[in-house]
């Protein structure tokens, strides 16, 4: 490890297009960064999936003039079960870049990024959706998030899905007319959309276009869409459904808590998502403080790391101070940061 008078920390934001690696300093201060590919170990492996960050990881060391850190931290996507986290650990450790190392399911980040309180909800609605709490004695309430087998209905590539089947049937007559089938054909430059499935089935249209077809969805819904708006509402009520029942499981229905909501679908903030997802949560927790957090993710993994430092040191650093440290010196344009409260409003 290189001479220094501060520990330093690694951070990792592994997602399913890209995978942020930053060195910070105790601080807060962003050291250097750099960006590689997916992170997919439930395609490749963990230590395969590892083996794709390294190179980004022996940049930012060199960049900070380092060759190790003391805690490596990271909240990765594709990481949904404790033995997948597991695994991951195990495969970061091997290359020896710090002697501790603390990874996490990605919905944490954006829980720790969201809100200072010691227990809080958080639910992501991007490429797929999943939920976390943290309760005030510590203990967490997490879901497999394995996608229709576990319970779980929605998310941008599920959704897209749901686009492509109303649009089909509307098509072959099984179902109702819905302005999906023409937006979602002039939008791949289709004739009809079973061309974009058939597509995507034989590899002429990649699969990964599918997310593709959500911001459709809300423009039909915009157009007076009956077929599209009943998809956003179900995605809504799918939603709040995940809240309210981890706030029921930690037992915290009746007490104020923080509910912090991320991902593309939900940063869109479409009023057609956004509004019955607070009634939904408000109708049975009412004490619930409602956020959408657009902090970059890597924000959360860089606070996880703080806070081991603080352990390795035995003492804490500035929490608010360190993560203004963070946004400032992460200088990203790109990326909105900040979360926004959103009043739990009952509407009629």
């Amino acid at each position: 490890m290189g001479a220094m008078t501060e520990p330093r920390l690694l951070a990792f934001d592994g997602g399913n297009s890209k995978t942020d690696v930053l060195v910070v300093a105790f601080d807060g201060t962003v050291l250097a960064r750099a960006r590689s590919g997916p992170f997919a170990p439930h395609i490749v492996g963990a230590g395969p999936a590892v083996a794709t960050v390294a190179p980004a990881v022996e940049r930012v060391l060199a960049i900070a003039g380092l060759t190790g850190v003391d805690v490596v931290a990271g909240y990765l996507a594709n990481a949904d079960l404790p033995e997948e986290e597991a695994a991951i650990a195990d495969a970061i450790a091997s290359h020896g870049w710090a002697p501790r190392v603390e990874v996490h399911n990605d919905v944490f980040a954006m829980l720790r990024a969201g809100t200072d309180a010691s227990a809080g909800v958080a639910v992501v609605c991007g490429g797929g959706i999943n939920c976390v709490g943290i309760a005030r004695d510590g203990s967490h309430v997490r879901y497999p998030a394995l996608g229709r087998a576990t319970g779980d209905w929605g998310g941008g590539f599920a959704i897209g899905k749901e686009v492509l089947w109303h649009a089909s049937r509307h098509e072959d007559g099984r179902g109702p007319a819905t302005l999906l089938t023409e937006l979602a054909a002039r939008h791949f430059g289709c004739s009809s959309a079973v061309e974009i499935a058939t597509g995507m089935h034989l590899g002429t249209i990649d699969r990964d276009r599918m997310h593709e077809l959500v911001p459709l969805l809300f423009a039909a819904v915009d157009a007076g869409d009956s077929v599209a708006a009943e998809v956003v509402q179900r995605q809504a009520e799918e939603i709040a459904l995940l809240a309210t029942t981890t706030i029921r499981r930690m037992d915290a229905l009746d007490a104020p808590i923080d509910v912090v909501l991320g991902g593309g679908m939900l940063t869109s903030r479409h009023p057609a998502l956004i509004g019955p997802v607070l009634e939904g949560i408000g109708a049975v927790a009412p004490a619930a403080v409602v956020s959408i957090v657009t902090d970059a993710p890597i924000i959360g993994s860089a606070l996880l790391g703080l806070e081991h430092l603080d352990e390795l040191v035995g003492r804490r650093g500035s929490g608010p101070a360190r993560r203004q440290r963070l946004r400032a010196t992460l200088d990203t344009p790109h990326e909105v940061r900040g979360h926004d409260t959103l009043d739990l409003v009952a509407r009629a």
